[in-house]
């Protein structure tokens, strides 16, 4: 997959770089401000129950 995508990007190895970048820090800013909120109220992290 990750060959793919970099044949795919254009222009020379250091655009790519920081196409494959910016692609990156995009998928981390969508993941951190929609879908980690949507998914906050079915995973109780604050509710810790240790057993014996």
């Amino acid at each position: 997959m990750y060959a793919w995508l970099w044949r795919k990007l254009p222009g020379p190895p250091r655009t790519r770089f920081l196409t494959a970048a910016a692609l990156v820090a995009v998928a981390v800013a969508v993941l951190w401000y929609a879908v980690f909120p949507l998914l906050e109220p079915a995973v109780t992290l604050d509710e810790v129950t240790v057993r014996k």
